[in-house]
This record gives C-alpha cells, sequence and structure tokens, in this order.
C-alpha cells in the first residue's frame, strides 16, 4: 500500500500494482472464481488510489499547473467512470457472464487512465513542483491511502473539505466489512 519516495513513484507504484492483479485476471479462464479474488483486490487499491489522489495530488495539480482546473476535473470524470464500473463489478460473481464484460471496461478505462497520467500529467507536475513538494505529497498519499474507503462509493463527494472529511470514517467502515466478510482473501 504505501511504497515511498515522491508522489510520483508512490502513484506509478500503485499503477504496477493494479496492472499487475489485471495481468493475474486475464491469465484466467472465464468463471474462475479466483477472477473475484484478483478483481476484489484490484478495487481495494484502486478506491484508494482514487480517494489519495483526489484528496492530494488533484489540488496540487490545480495549484501548480496553468491548466490544473481542467485537468484535475477531467482526471475526477475518470475515477467516476471507474468507479460506477467497480460498483456493478462488486455486485456481480466470477461465473456471470456480465463479470467479463464489466472487468473488461474497468481495465480499458483504468489504463486509459494510467498512461494519460503517467505520459503527461505526471511529467509536467515534476516539472513545475519542487522535489519538497513532491515529497510532501507522497507522504500525504501514503497517510491517506491508509484510512480511505476500499470500496466504491459513487455519491460520495471527490472535491476537498468533504471527501478529506468523510474519507477516513468510510475507510473504517470498509475495513470492517472486508474483515468480517473475507473480501479480497483467497477463500
Amino acid at each position: 500500500m504505501g511504497h515511498g519516495g515522491d508522489v510520483i513513484a508512490e502513484l506509478t507504484a500503485d499503477h504496477k500494482e493494479v496492472e499487475e492483479l489485471f495481468g493475474r485476471i486475464e491469465a484466467l479462464p472465464s468463471g474462475d472464481e479466483q477472477r473475484k479474488v484478483y478483481a476484489e483486490q484490484a478495487v481495494i487499491e484502486l478506491v484508494r488510489h482514487s480517494v489519495a489522489e483526489e484528496e492530494h495530488l488533484y489540488p496540487a495539480v490545480r495549484a501548480y499547473l496553468p491548466d490544473g482546473d481542467a485537468i484535475a476535473d477531467k482526471e475526477i470524470q475518470d475515477h467516476s467512470a471507474a468507479e460506477r464500473a467497480m460498483n456493478l463489478l462488486e455486485k456481480t460473481e466470477a461465473r456471470d457472464p456480465e463479470f467479463d464484460r464489466l472487468i473488461g471496461v474497468l481495465m480499458a478505462e483504468i489504463r486509459s487512465h494510467v498512461r494519460d497520467e503517467e505520459d503527461h500529467l505526471f511529467p509536467r507536475l515534476r516539472a513545475a513542483a519542487t522535489e519538497e513538494v513532491l515529497m510532501e505529497l507522497g507522504e500525504k498519499v501514503r497517510r491517506a491511502k491508509k484510512t480511505a474507503p476500499t470500496r466504491p462509493h459513487p455519491a460520495a463527494p471527490d472535491t476537498p473539505p468533504a471527501n478529506k472529511l468523510l474519507a477516513p470514517g468510510t475507510g473504517l467502515v470498509d475495513r470492517l466489512r472486508d474483515a468480517l466478510t473475507g473480501r479480497g482473501k483467497p477463500s
């Protein structure tokens, strides 16, 4: 969950972790129950990652890039689309044909979002912000991921200050539910 380094290194490591889970899903045959476990693990990581970006990365993008408001708004829209797919995926069993469609949609959305961030947003932010700012953001992102929700909440606020106020409480409830149900753990 926490990788260390500046915000760009932290978020890029998250991207790699999720891509590894996607690869595991793709390597298994349709209907395999383990695909659901890997999908749950990916959703947990994606939700924590998204919440941390919305709390800390996108406000920095707004502050440091001249077109930061438009970029941050687009990124938050991407998150909302992925969150809707994750919400539906959570309710779908691996043996249901809809699971394959939904996981395909989610993987395509996330891969496109990651390419955009890594190829365009991250280099621009690195050029605009100091290393000290990027390191501080990395630490804030790591802290946010520790208390962030682990389930999609499409109706939850995406921007500060409301998202920063609600995320820790929602995260606690999500982690308790995950512990009680064994969500994201091999059966």
